[in-house]
């Protein structure tokens, strides 16, 4: 039976049977009121939505949109020697670029494509493959195309992407946090600790005692948006990586779609907003979302040491099963216990002979290792 692909432009064009016929919305990422307060505040991203048909049924679906980034934002902490970086800098002519990311570009983990239950998978993946070439087709000045973030568990079906000329590229693991059933509070997380993590833990929340911690209501992040947005664009300034700048005012819209699975909480000191988390339980997980940081007041009052063990906190207290901390500081979260889930992404270059070029270069990106502590007894 053969796939087609349609295109939607904007969430509310979709009909409410394709979401219903592939079943996907039980996982909040894969819903039209997520991906509506990312469309509703972003407005400088293009946003397409790709559902693959069967029969005129939907049975896929993948999340896209295109950004423009800066060449020099993505060479610039990639290991490789001055002259390759110059040679994929003039490629791009030092100029900012138009890529089309396939995948949830301000989400880290598998989030950006859902095949339905029972179709095949590597047929109905094949057929995404060829909505994102139609797709890149008739999207103005586009220079790239980035499919993201893969689980190794995945890489049977999505390695197809290499014979649509893709290259596979190895990013920055998530860092997960594995939760013990017997875990009903922080002191019971601690006390399956190792002295020396479970004395970490200890100066983190001690440190940070002088800071007053507030769970942010909708009109708590209207409030407080600009300072909100300030702290999370220090984070974006110490990031290795960042693909695009997320507006805040996505923060209202989620909060008010999703009410206490969205959580955000504020960190003052002496009435001043010194820094923020934010979080989502989507089912049985609780997933890390963006974080902003006051770094002058960082190191006296151990801010984000307090946001990581907060992180562990909010978990037990939703009764999730595991939690995302993300991408970022791998060695850091994995002295709270995180383990590593590696992620595979695929790029390729609009054009051929420029592609062909880049690509052993892709092939041959090496992430930054760190050391994995063994943080329990």
């Amino acid at each position: 039976m053969s796939l087609k692909s349609k295109i939607f432009k904007t969430v509310n064009a979709i009909p409410q049977t394709y979401w219903d016929s592939i079943d996907c919305c039980t996982n909040i990422y894969y819903s039209p009121e997520f991906l509506k307060a990312f469309e509703l505040a972003n407005t400088d991203i293009e946003f397409n939505y790709i559902f693959i048909l069967k029969d005129d049924e939907a049975v896929a679906f993948a999340n896209t949109q295109v950004v423009t980034i800066g060449i020099e934002t993505i060479t610039k902490n990639i290991k490789m020697s001055t002259k390759i970086r110059r040679l994929v800098n003039n490629m791009f002519c030092n100029n900012q670029i138009r890529v089309l990311f396939c995948g949830n570009v301000f989400l880290s983990g598998e989030y950006g494509t859902f095949l339905k239950e029972g179709e095949d998978k590597i047929e109905t993946f094949k057929a995404i493959a060829e909505g994102v070439k139609q797709l890149s087709k008739i999207a103005k000045k586009l220079n790239a195309v980035f499919v993201k973030d893969f689980e190794n568990e995945s890489l049977y079906i999505t390695d197809h992407l290499k014979s649509y000329d893709y290259a596979a590229m190895h990013v920055e693991p998530n860092m997960i946090i594995y939760l013990k059933p017997e875990w009903h509070s922080f002191d019971d997380y601690k006390n399956a600790l190792k002295s020396k993590y479970r004395v970490k833990a200890n100066k983190a929340d001690s440190k940070s005692e002088t800071l007053e911690a507030k769970f942010f209501s909708v009109e708590d992040i209207k409030t407080h948006k600009d300072e909100l947005q300030a702290l999370y664009q220090n984070t974006i300034n110490n990031a290795d990586f960042n693909a695009q700048i997320l507006n805040l005012d996505t923060y209202i819209h989620l909060k008010k779609a999703f009410e206490d699975k969205f959580i955000v909480k504020g960190y003052f000191l002496n009435g001043k907003l010194v820094g923020f988390l934010s979080a989502m339980k989507n089912e049985m997980h609780l997933d890390a979302h963006f974080i902003g940081i006051d770094y002058s007041n960082n190191k006296e009052f151990a801010i984000y040491p307090r946001i990581l063990n907060d992180y562990v906190r909010l978990g037990i207290e939703t009764k999730s099963d595991q939690i995302n901390l993300g991408r970022t500081a791998s060695e850091i979260k994995s002295t709270l216990g995180a383990e590593l889930k590696a992620l595979t992404c695929y790029c390729k270059h609009k054009r051929y002979i420029p592609n062909q070029i880049l690509k052993p270069f892709i092939k041959n990106v090496h992430i930054k290792t760190f050391k994995q502590h063994s943080v329990f007894k």
